[in-house]
């Protein structure tokens, strides 16, 4: 009877304590930061993924304006804060969404970005939460905007990320398809208004759930 007693409130205790919220970081480049939204702090895709996840989850936004995941390029992720923030708040789901600013012609190297990106999946996986890692395609480009060019992200970035991701056993959010065919979320061709930011958001809860 004791034992049973001890069980009753030992069940009791595990359900009065608060439970720890999951925490998911975004990385990536103006569009995880919210370039293209009135208000970032509201519509960030980050932001409305939080809203969306709700209670028991909670999102930070890593996201750099012009980062790439290059090292060698005109903003490498790898020398931002962000980077640094990602690692300090020890997150249990990691969503990178790197390769946009990487298809700039002066820019882009083939084997340096699978090597650069494998380097990052590397890294990320040294964390102590041993976080899960989804690897988030780039958005379509609507025109080819300072620099941005479609034809690079959908023969060079896409297909590396989908052989990483197969390599390392790593989930793949599609956010290209999900996206295409709705050039009115893009009003200046590459960044995605509230609409657009919320359908990256939906698309990714999807994928967390």
């Amino acid at each position: 009877m004791k034992y049973f007693i001890l069980l009753f409130a030992a069940a009791l205790l595990a359900f009065a304590l608060p439970k720890k919220n999951i925490k998911v970081a975004c990385v990536g480049d103006s569009i995880t930061e919210g370039d293209g939204v009135a208000i970032q702090s509201k519509s960030s895709y980050p932001v409305v993924l939080d809203s969306i996840l709700g209670k028991g989850y909670s999102v930070l936004n890593c996201g750099r304006s012009g980062a790439t995941m290059l090292k060698k390029s005109d903003l490498p992720y790898w020398i931002c804060n962000e980077l640094h923030n990602v690692f300090a708040f020890q997150p249990d789901i990691i969503v990178i969404k790197l390769g946009t600013n990487d298809s700039k012609k002066h820019n882009w190297n083939a084997d340096a970005y699978r090597r650069d990106y494998q380097s990052m999946i590397d890294s990320f996986q040294t964390i102590a939460t041993k976080p899960k890692i989804f690897i988030a395609l780039p958005v379509p480009a609507y025109a080819t905007v300072w620099g941005i060019d479609d034809s690079t992200i959908t023969k060079g970035v896409i297909p590396i990320l989908r052989d990483l991701a197969q390599k390392n056993k790593l989930p793949v959010i599609d956010l290209y398809q999900a996206l295409s065919n709705h050039a009115a979320y893009f009003p200046d061709k590459i960044h995605p208004n509230e609409a657009g930011a919320r359908a990256i958001a939906v698309e990714v809860a999807k994928a967390i759930r």
